[in-house]
């Protein structure tokens, strides 16, 4: 964990906490992947210093986010209820958000439920980016992951993605996603993902253009811009509430 993190429980669950000096009334909320927080990220910390922004990050394993019981993040509570019920109010009280003040992120299993839960909870994420997103997750269903136990089937799984949860009256203003054309995982999912929200009319910002530099990672090549679309996201939503 670099400086500037901190780590706590909150409801019961870890959560790394980042919490910059001069930090601004703004915060994501950030949902990592399979594999790492960004608390270890030198790259991710730097950026978020740039915007003063705070940042929390909750260890939810291979939850997906979703508004299932998985049985290694809870025996009973959903990791979305957690998020709704417990982060996120937690969050707002502790640095006195104002309205609209939270963002939501994630990278792949996490940048398909920073979506999902944007989709479905506007009012409460009025901000979601998403890096490599895992959107077609029903992929994973029959591997041996959390997804076998949390949903009864593939098609099952398949109903409750991200791209199903779009509203054609209700959604969030400030949208960001992208994936490298060449992730044969993930490119299908963001592209049917943009199909979906240009047939709606929801406005958008997507990148599936971008490839990964010679030796750099793709996810942390799309830091930057990742962080730089929340933050004036963020800004465009405070100047809104004055």
């Amino acid at each position: 964990m670099l400086d500037g993190w901190t780590q706590t429980a909150i409801g019961g669950k870890l959560v790394d906490v980042f919490d910059p000096p001069n930090a601004l009334s703004q915060a994501l909320l950030y949902l990592h992947g399979l594999d790492r927080s960004p608390a270890a990220d030198a790259n991710f910390t730097a950026a978020l210093r740039t915007h003063r922004l705070r940042c929390v990050v909750p260890h939810g394993g291979q939850c997906w986010w979703a508004d299932r019981v998985c049985s290694e993040f809870d025996a009973d509570l959903t990791p979305e209820r957690y998020l709704l019920d417990g982060l996120v109010p937690w969050t707002e009280s502790v640095w006195r958000l104002g309205p609209r003040a939270l963002a939501i992120g994630g990278v792949e299993m996490g940048g398909q439920g920073a979506l999902r839960l944007a989709f479905k909870h506007p009012e409460r994420f009025p901000i979601a980016a998403s890096v490599s997103g895992a959107l077609d997750c029903q992929d994973w269903y029959g591997r041996g992951t959390p997804l076998d136990e949390m949903y009864d089937s593939r098609e099952r799984c398949r109903q409750d993605t991200a791209v199903l949860h779009i509203h054609s009256h209700r959604w969030p203003p400030h949208l960001w996603f992208c994936c490298a054309p060449t992730d044969a995982a993930h490119y299908r999912g963001n592209d049917r993902l943009i199909e979906k929200l240009t047939a709606v009319g929801v406005p958008h910002t997507a990148d599936l253009d971008t490839r990964a530099k010679p030796g750099v990672r793709y996810e942390d090549q799309m830091v930057a811009p990742m962080l730089a679309f929340v933050a004036d996201a963020l800004a465009r939503e405070a100047k809104r509430l004055v």
